[in-house]
This record gives C-alpha cells, sequence and structure tokens, in this order.
C-alpha cells in the first residue's frame, strides 16, 4: 500500500493504482474523455491533467502511477486554465458548424463532451481550425460514422481492440493530425467488423453512434437493468425505454461482460417485445381442425404432462427426451436435466449451446 495525499486527503491506496483512480477512491472528481476504464487511458486529451508537488509539468492523471508520499492537487488555478485551453482546442477539432449544431446531434445529453464542457465552463472556443467537411459514413445497417465529430479520443479504437479483440478500427495520420478509420461506408461488408456497437457505446461524442439513437434523446428515456436473453453468458444491459417501448439498449459492467455486448444483445434482444407476432397465450392443436388454440396454462401444462407420462408408460423413459436451448441460464438447464433424469427417468439429455 501507498500513502498519498490528493487535494489535502491522506489515503492509502494499493502500487500500481493510477492518480485517477486513487483521486476516485478518495471521491476526488477529475474530468476525462479519452479515458475509457479497462479500454483506453493514452492521456491524448489532456483534460484530466493535475499537478503533483516536485514535478515542474502538469501530469495526466489516467495514466500516471501514484508514488509514495506523492502530493496531488487536482483543482488549482494552472490545473483549470490547463482544462479550459485543452477542452477549448478539443472543441475547435470537433467541427461544429454553428452554436446550434449540438441542439440537433443524436448525442444531445449524453455527449461527454458536452458535459465537460458545461462542468468546466467551457461554452465556445476562441480557436479556428479551417478543415474540409467529411464524408459521413453510414452504409451499415447499424452503425453511423460522421468524422466531422471525431475528437480523437481513440477510445472507439481501444473498445474494438484491446476489449472486442476485433481488431477492426485503427487510426491513421493526416499530416501532423490522428484520423480514425471506421468500416462503416460502402464496402462495409468486406471488413471483419461484427457490428457489436461497442465503438459506439465507447465514442463520447456524436462521431460514431447507433442509427437506432435517432429515434429518442436521452431525456425521454428511463433505463431498466436486465439480463441479455441472447445465451448463457448473463451479460448485463440496459433497455432504454422511451413511451413504454423498448427504443435502445446499452452494455453494463455486469461480472461476465464489463459493459461490453455482442451485435445479437446489442441490436437483437429487444425488437421481438413489440412484435405483433409474439404468442401472449399457450396455444393447443386442435386435432379435429388442425388448428391451433388458445388454452390457458393449467390445460397447456396439463397437456404436455398427461403426454409424457402416457408416453414413460406405454413405451419407456427412453423415449423422451430433454434438448436445452443455448439462451437458458446455467441454473434453467440444470433444472431440465434434473427433470429429464428424476421425472422422465432418461439420460437423454442435450443443448445446442456448442454453436
Amino acid at each position: 500500500m501507498l500513502n498519498v495525499t490528493i487535494d489535502g486527503r491522506a489515503i492509502s491506496v494499493r502500487e500500481g493504482t493510477t492518480i485517477l483512480g486513487a483521486a476516485r477512491q478518495a471521491g476526488v472528481s477529475i474530468p476525462t474523455l479519452c479515458y475509457l476504464k479497462h479500454v483506453s487511458n493514452i492521456g491524448s486529451c489532456r483534460v484530466c491533467a493535475i499537478e503533483v508537488e516536485g514535478r515542474s509539468e502538469l501530469v495526466t492523471a489516467c495514466n500516471t502511477p501514484v508514488a509514495e508520499g506523492m502530493v496531488v492537487t487536482t483543482d488549482s488555478e494552472r490545473v483549470r486554465s490547463s482544462r479550459k485551453t485543452a477542452l477549448e482546442l478539443i472543441l475547435a477539432r470537433h467541427g461544429l458548424d454553428s452554436t446550434n449544431y449540438c441542439f440537433s446531434c443524436v448525442k444531445n445529453g449524453a455527449c461527454e463532451l458536452q458535459t465537460v464542457c458545461r462542468e468546466q465552463g467551457v461554452v465556445e472556443s476562441p480557436y479556428y481550425v479551417a478543415q474540409p467537411r467529411k464524408a459521413v459514413l453510414d452504409s451499415n445497417p447499424f452503425l453511423r460514422f460522421d468524422p466531422n465529430l471525431c475528437i480523437a479520443c481513440q477510445r472507439c479504437v481501444g473498445a474494438c481492440n484491446r476489449a472486442a479483440r476485433n481488431h477492426t478500427l485503427h487510426t491513421s495520420k493526416r499530416g501532423v493530425r490522428t484520423a480514425i478509420e471506421a468500416p462503416f461506408g460502402e464496402n462495409w461488408r468486406a471488413t471483419d467488423c461484427e457490428n457489436c456497437g461497442n465503438c459506439a457505446q465507447a465514442c463520447p461524442t456524436g462521431a460514431i453512434t447507433e442509427k437506432r439513437r435517432a429515434s429518442y434523446r436521452e431525456w425521454e428515456t428511463r433505463k431498466v437493468q436486465t439480463t441479455c436473453p441472447h445465451c448463457a453468458v448473463g451479460c448485463q444491459l440496459n433497455l432504454v425505454v422511451k413511451d413504454n417501448r423498448i427504443v435502445d439498449t446499452e452494455g453494463v459492467a455486469g461480472p461476465s461482460n464489463h459493459s461490453m455486448l455482442c451485435v445479437k444483445g446489442r441490436s437483437a434482444s429487444f425488437d421481438f417485445v413489440h412484435s405483433p407476432e409474439r404468442l401472449r397465450t399457450p396455444l393447443i392443436k386442435n386435432k379435429q381442425t388442425g388448428e391451433f388454440e388458445e388454452a390457458s396454462w393449467d390445460e397447456a401444462l396439463h397437456y404436455v404432462a398427461s403426454n409424457f407420462t402416457r408416453i414413460k408408460q406405454q413405451v419407456g423413459p427412453d423415449a423422451l427426451a430433454a434438448f436445452a436451448c443455448s439462451r437458458s441460464t446455467n441454473e434453467d438447464v440444470y433444472m431440465l436435466q434434473k427433470m429429464a433424469r428424476c421425472a422422465f427417468g432418461t439420460n437423454n439429455v442435450d443443448n445446442c449451446a456448442r454453436v
């Protein structure tokens, strides 16, 4: 354990902890933009810069480890001035054509750049960067990339390469500028992009977004945490609800997914909820007409149980088998195999999760 002092607060933290981690442990807020836990800590935005006693330069809190006896100041005049300048330069790079652009952006209200600028009292940039308008890449059915709004924080690259391990997004150089290469143009099918959307969730601005965000704004929604129904991994996600309809999902830091989602969890786990073709009651086929007819749950369960019993008595238990769905949880699959072995009396048990 190392002893450090942050804004006059003495705390002990584990060796290897960054200044940002120590500050958060002490309840001290340090703004960040390019930092994303377990994804990116390149320190490029300079918004988290702070003072360390004995060092002449400001250091980035997100990737500077603490040292024994370190004394840190996070809110001096020099620090505030540095953050303001960094944010003004980022805004100049952000490509705002007018002060009204933020109001039409789909990330308005959920934009981290907007939030940090408001917290730091930055409302405009005194700098002007002449840059041609770049083409928006939106041929991908799920994702859209507007390079004009990119601040080159590289969080999307970290999410794609370091977290999701897809290695689809890359950085490149345009002279002295860092640019993001996103595969969402007309040739998107030729790339190995899995459309998982983790890059969009990592993006702090409206540069990379899920296309369905255009159907809602953050203040119109509420969020309900649940478990993804698509497989048994148990990924945690938030259902984004507008007017009592699910309009989107976002990954939550669950023990098995750490805020990540696959394309199924992000884009195929909720549309069926509002489908008019969804079955809402059990159906039993009428043997005379051949048509399915609505039944109560008691009727349906009695029908299934009585026929299982009849087959077991007439033909034997091995005429029955239990086949578990890969979307079932481990607990549900355990109960199914237990029912097969104890109630059916058979070892005919299988599961499709191996695909």
